[in-house]
């Protein structure tokens, strides 16, 4: 699910993919794009907004995706009746899912329960329009990145179903053919890459517009989250005492000598939504793509593979480091049914629930320990080790006073359209500008 056209469309195509199992977008056609509020039962009931349709639970069980089958379980424990609305923009001319979110949010439409992308998330909890769920049952076995990713102004205002992991996908195959192991430091990459266009590969990463930016937070905060103070460093950025472009620069010229090399087609990937990378990838065609977990697993992302495949985290020079952005699941303060609501929340994130969902869906779990029966895909061990250890980059934070995600997609886009790596920092800068005016910061 990622939110970014124009800041939003990857991060809906991002929650559509990884929480609802949908397609990489959304939409509605115009004489639809007003989403009006449901009629709220005074009965036992509660509404539910999701970013994807979601079948009448009466659906045969085998027909419904995992998420659900995970909500016709709850709502068979709770006793009470689920109404799902949604929002859809095939063209994005229309309102953005995220658009809509915060104004059904703020203009209390009834909605109960609410999936969010991540800048959603952070607007809304810095309004103080979602619930604090820090009193639910469930928050005590939640991973550390959660709550540091969720949690705003003290409050925890969302929790998402799954933790979504971005990593490099790699064909081990053809990298054992070449001789190369898989890469750990940005220089491993840049050597692997060498080889494989000596060897006849064109482009030997495959990319979209939405997902480069990934590179650029792997190597700008991995230093922060693994070996720094993420609370003291964010702090300072908030106040002006550091600068943004400084996280920034690294990753940028980084991802700047990937396309002069020639081994990114930067070109193209501009054309390119979430996964329309995925042909070159299964006709091995490019040993490397770059995407969040769940397009690993067979019925999601990129289908069935005919050859081995393993999941690693971005090289950076404190080795493989997975990026993580959070969606989540929020009640707004205005829900008309929050204590049932409550109670279905507990009943969706009851361990048992959780794996069934994790299991279909080929999900890190966003609870820590030991799980039982809960399944780790192949290919993706690695990357889950990583996050599960605490060694990750944290891109979505709601404590950072410029949303991170979205603004580097953003102007990760503009380098790709001939922007200078310059004048992408000066981008950076003037947004923490802009956030230190609002706070009243500024000198």
């Amino acid at each position: 699910m990622h939110p970014y056209r124009n800041l939003k469309k990857a991060a809906a195509s991002l929650l559509a993919c990884s929480i609802l199992l949908g397609t990489a977008g959304c939409a509605l056609s115009n004489s639809n794009a007003e989403v009006m509020r449901s009629k709220i039962s005074e009965v036992r009931e509660i509404q539910i907004f999701t970013p994807n349709p979601t079948a009448a639970l009466s659906t045969a069980v085998e027909d419904m995706s995992p998420a659900e089958r995970m909500y016709a379980a709850a709502e068979r424990e709770s006793g009470i009746t689920f109404h799902f609305n949604t929002y859809q923009a095939e063209t994005y001319l229309d309102k953005t899912y995220d658009d809509v979110c915060l104004e059904r949010v703020r203009s209390h439409m009834g909605d109960d329960l609410i999936l969010m992308n991540a800048d959603v998330i952070s607007t809304l909890g810095k309004e103080g329009l979602l619930s604090d769920l820090s009193s639910l049952e469930f928050v005590p076995k939640l991973q550390d990145c959660i709550l540091a990713a969720n949690t705003i102004d003290g409050k925890l205002v969302a929790v998402p179903f799954e933790i979504v992991a971005y990593g490099l996908f790699c064909n081990v195959e053809l990298f054992e053919r070449y001789g190369l192991e898989l890469p750990n430091t940005p220089e491993d990459l840049l050597h692997c890459c060498k080889v494989f266009k000596e060897n006849g590969f064109e482009y030997p990463i495959g990319a979209n517009r939405w997902w480069l930016e990934i590179f650029v937070l792997s190597q700008g905060f991995a230093e922060m989250y693994i070996n720094g103070n993420p609370e003291e460093e964010i702090a300072a950025l908030n106040r002006g005492e550091t600068k943004l472009s400084d996280y920034m620069r690294p990753g940028l010229e980084y991802l700047q000598t990937l396309f002069e090399e020639g081994y990114i087609d930067y070109q193209t990937a501009y054309t390119y939504e979430a996964l329309d990378e995925g042909p070159a990838f299964r006709n091995q065609e490019t040993p490397i793509v770059m995407s969040y977990q769940g397009a690993a697993a067979p019925e999601r992302g990129y289908g069935e593979l005919n050859f081995r495949m393993e999941v690693i985290g971005l090289p950076t020079h404190l080795g493989q480091v997975p990026v993580l952005s959070m969606t989540g699941s929020g009640i707004p303060e205005s829900a008309a049914h929050k204590e049932d609501t409550i109670k279905v929340f507990n009943i969706l994130m009851q361990e048992d629930n959780l794996v069934a969902f994790n299991n279909a869906s080929g999900s890190i779990s966003p609870f820590k320990g030991e799980i039982k029966g809960l399944e780790t895909l192949k290919p993706i061990a690695k990357l889950t080790e990583s996050v599960n250890n605490g060694h990750y980059v944290l891109a979505t934070n709601g404590n950072y006073g410029v949303e991170l995600w979205g603004n580097t997609c953003n102007i990760v886009q503009h380098l790709m359209s001939g922007s200078t790596v310059e004048e992408c920092l000066a981008e950076f800068d003037a947004l923490q500008q802009e956030a230190l005016n609002a706070d009243g910061k500024s000198n």
